[in-house]
């Protein structure tokens, strides 16, 4: 992950953006698309509402861990419409939005409002060294300086973190339940009782479905296939759009188009690929706009694109498994001035 040192001036970066602006606008690509929403949704929850009625019927079973894989993918599924509607890509209305972000919220077990606070500062800092949220964790090194910084066994951690990259998605759904109920601790949370009410409906209802038809082993190695599958579902849909690209220093500034584009990175792929990472793998058109509904971003991409060639900004984009090497690749990067201290 290197950083970026130049920018054109802030005059010239905001008229290319409105000049590309103009050029979705009127490619109708910022229009609302309510029949796929609707059509989508539905098939979202008539399928979560069949492994459920799924799950009664086969018991107490170990055929259950298929069900908790089909779980994984679809609390993914649910997340990523949630993240839609945290947008504003479904409706104009910001409540419209909002209840649909709110009701997959408490189907998943996450608090909407939390992680539209912390999503929101990623997306207008993306990979800035000071102000992007998303690359300020504490199990992972981003930059040279942070894993300087490390100590004990985190700082043993940052040293080897290519090899955790992978276990460590393996924790990410447990991780995004604990800062969801942490988040409820915040008196100056958004809709913080409404909240509290969803996810504690949540947990006992999930707890409760579990343990009612599944022995207590059975149940916790259901949990845990569950809740880690899904966790390395969203950890390997989010990590490829930004992870290993450049950062933005402290102190430097660039303007809106090239902080999009340039800390951004696009995964090649049909349309399954579209389905599978929830049109998160169009991380350049989404960043350059946030509220274009999901499906218009593989069309956005090819006007995106040559703009981007005709004012020779730097395009990023790969296949599936070439973005995770390398994510891999500056991870191992990172930690390699930590390895060559001991030796």
């Amino acid at each position: 992950m290197t950083s970026l040192d130049t920018s054109p001036t802030t005059a010239v970066g905001s008229r290319d953006y409105g000049e590309l602006s103009q050029l979705i606008r009127q490619s109708g690509l910022l229009n609302r698309r309510y029949g796929y929403y609707a059509v989508k949704i539905t098939l979202n929850v008539v399928a979560f509402v069949g492994g459920w009625v799924a799950f009664f019927q086969v018991g107490d079973s170990w055929w259950q861990l298929f069900l908790a894989v089909f779980f994984a993918v679809m609390f993914a599924q649910l997340s990523f419409i949630g993240h839609d509607a945290g947008h504003k890509q479904i409706f104009r209305n910001r409540r419209a939005n909002d209840l649909v972000g709110f009701w997959h919220g408490s189907m998943v077990g996450l608090s909407y409002a939390s992680w539209m606070s912390q999503h929101t500062r990623h997306h207008a800092n993306p990979n800035h060294e000071d102000d992007d949220p998303d690359i300020h964790i504490r199990a992972i090194a981003f930059t040279t300086e942070q894993a300087e910084e490390r100590r004990g066994f985190l700082r043993w951690m940052a040293k080897y973190q290519a090899v955790f990259f992978f276990p460590l998605l393996l924790l990410e759904g447990f991780s995004l339940h604990v800062s969801s109920v942490k988040a409820l601790l915040n008196k100056d949370l958004r809709s913080r009782r409404w909240e509290m009410f969803l996810l504690v409906g949540h947990f006992v209802a999930y707890l409760t479905a579990v343990f009612l038809v599944l022995s207590p082993l059975t149940g916790v190695i259901f949990i845990l296939v569950h809740q880690c599958l899904w966790g390395l579902y969203m950890g390997c849909s989010f990590a490829p759009g930004h992870k290993g690209m450049p950062t933005i220093p402290h102190g430097q500034t660039l303007d809106f188009l090239r902080r999009q584009v340039l800390t951004s990175r696009n995964v090649r792929g049909g349309v399954w690929v579209d389905f599978t990472l929830g049109a998160l793998n169009y991380q350049v058109e989404h960043h350059l706009f946030p509220t274009m509904p999901r499906p218009n971003l593989r069309r956005a991409q090819p006007i995106v694109r040559a703009f981007c060639a005709a004012k020779d900004i730097e395009y990023s984009q790969c296949g599936w498994l070439r973005t995770y090497g390398y994510v891999l690749e500056h991870l191992h990067a990172v930690g390699a001035p930590l390895r060559l201290a001991n030796r």
